[in-house]
């Protein structure tokens, strides 16, 4: 992997990708699933997603404040929708689906090795979190692994349904007023 300006994370995260997310507590690395989340803004950038106590991984992010965004391409599409299927209260993710967990460099959460990208990232918001389980991180560091064959990512449709990402249109020379985004 490779270092990724912040400022291009919302490349990623804009089309709305399903996501695995990485949490460490107490020596326990755990993955989960995650499909709702959006990008709140670019500069710093901010992802805002719901995650509650119905999760293994809720406690953790509320104890720790940290966790790793990890967008998995087309070729972990099943592993993605397996590791929503099971807890990490019961299984080690990481070792169950084959996954390497990489050191972060700003979080104790690790980076998933097979993922397009990771984004680390820190709580800095939680007054929804209460009433509607909202948490808004900042991205702090990124990562895209340019490397790998498969680069196409994927999203979830809401009912076990999912799309797949194809070709991309090149439409920078129109993008006259967001100059600064396109470099």
């Amino acid at each position: 992997m490779k270092n990724l300006p912040l400022n291009k994370i919302v490349r990623w995260l804009e089309p709305g990708p399903l996501v695995l997310v990485t949490t460490a507590d107490q020596g326990k690395n755990n993955i989960m699933t995650m499909g709702f989340h959006m990008m709140v803004q670019h500069d710093p950038p901010l992802i805002a997603f719901i995650l509650g106590p119905w999760d293994f991984s809720y406690k953790a992010l509320v104890g720790t404040k940290e966790c790793v965004i990890g967008i998995p391409g087309v070729d972990l599409m099943e592993k993605a929708v397996d590791i929503g299927n099971c807890s990490g209260a019961d299984v080690d993710k990481f070792k169950e689906f084959g996954l390497d967990g990489l050191n972060a460099e700003k979080v104790k959460a690790p980076l998933i090795k097979q993922c397009l990208a990771n984004i680390e990232c820190k709580v800095v918001n939680t007054d929804l979190s209460k009433k509607y389980n909202l948490f808004i991180v900042e991205a702090v560091m990124a990562w895209v692994n340019s490397d790998r064959k498969e680069q196409r990512i994927f999203h979830h449709k809401g009912d076990g349904t999912f799309s797949v990402d194809g070709r991309t249109k090149d439409l920078k020379d129109r993008m006259t007023k967001w100059k600064d985004l396109i470099k």
